[in-house]
């Protein structure tokens, strides 16, 4: 089990990491997502021995680390895989696997159950980039490390290999039973691998959940945000109801005054009309199965909806926007 409490690093007089806190459990995948320079990679290192801690205290089973008792990273028995697989070049798919293994056979046991056997005496030149990736996490479960940390260990890839990368490493890290730390500033890849989903902001977890309540229950205007695309709608709350511009809806908690409704584009419908309309096409993007509209509705505000491709519809169309969600809504209060 790791133990993260209260950590921060400082580079230099800038404090880069700020309080964070989680508890990893034996067998759990966390994802930490953000935007670029948040400290994702910064609590990787951390974790790692390969920054200093300012404060704060990380602790495994085996070694507990903090600002004045420094453990260095030979004798944490953490595992790390980078983006850009960092392979030697003259040593065989097995070589690599199996470096600084006494016995080749774990090495063997991981590039069978990764798809790789038949690789096993090739070159990394001859190589794709998904089978880099997967000669990389092989090398880092042969060695049965502690803990594994993942840093952005798909960004070099192609889009098409990530989706089916991304479950692979997943199943071989919960076959293998070993927790991990996974980072990314992908959201799609951050909410479909991890058990629980981490965002953080210029230093600082903003929530740590599930992902589905990180996506569905936002801790805030950034996490809801930062997670995909949201709209926010203006409403009147009493309890757990809001009515709106568009209609009445459910709140995912009681508030009471004036607040901003959470609505994600498949939470809307649209459809061209003769009659009444409350809005009107600004932009259309196609999206292969799907298309997103933004649509700037009368009341002054605009929204953003997806539908099926077959449903085209083009700029200065007027339109009638409905809420179709059967499901509770995140709201906040206006301002904050």
């Amino acid at each position: 089990m790791l133990e993260v409490s209260k950590l921060c690093v400082d580079y230099g007089t800038t404090r880069v990491i700020d309080e964070v806190s989680f508890v990893l459990a034996r067998d759990e995948i966390l994802t930490l997502v953000g935007p670029t320079a948040c400290g994702k990679t910064t609590i990787l290192h951390a974790i790692a021995g390969l920054v200093p801690i300012a404060a704060g205290e990380i602790r495994m089973d085996r070694w507990r680390a903090s600002a004045s008792a420094a453990i260095p990273p030979e004798r944490r028995n953490v595992g790390m895989v980078f983006q850009d697989f960092a392979l030697f070049p003259h040593l065989t798919v097995l070589e690599n696997a199996g470096f600084r293994l006494k016995d080749s056979a774990r090495a063997d046991h991981w590039l069978r159950l990764l798809g790789l056997h038949d690789f096993r005496h090739a070159m990394p030149a001859t190589l794709s980039g998904g089978q880099k990736q997967r000669v990389a996490l092989a090398r880092t479960l042969a060695h049965e490390p502690a803990l594994v940390l993942l840093d952005e260990p798909l960004s070099n890839l192609d889009a098409a290999l990530k989706d089916s990368l991304r479950r692979e490493i997943r199943e071989a890290l919960k076959a293998a039973g070993i927790p991990a730390v996974w980072v990314t500033h992908d959201q799609e890849e951050a909410l479909s691998v991890g058990d629980r989903l981490g965002v953080l902001h210029q230093g600082r977890l903003e929530q740590l959940a599930d992902p589905e309540c990180c996506f569905s229950r936002p801790a805030s205007r950034f996490v809801a945000s930062f997670l995909g695309e949201a709209s926010f709608l203006p409403g009147r709350a009493d309890g757990a109801t809001v009515a709106t511009g568009l209609g009445t809806v459910t709140a995912t908690a009681a508030a009471n005054g004036e607040v901003d409704v959470l609505l994600r584009p498949d939470d809307l419908s649209l459809a061209r009309t003769a009659g009444d309309s409350n809005g009107v096409i600004v932009s259309a993007q196609y999206e292969g199965e799907t298309w997103l509209y933004r649509v700037g509705l009368d009341a002054g505000i605009a929204v953003q909806v997806r539908t099926n491709h077959e449903n085209r519809l083009y700029p200065g169309s007027r339109v009638v926007v409905k809420i179709n969600s059967g499901q509770p809504l995140a709201t906040f209060e206006r301002g904050d």
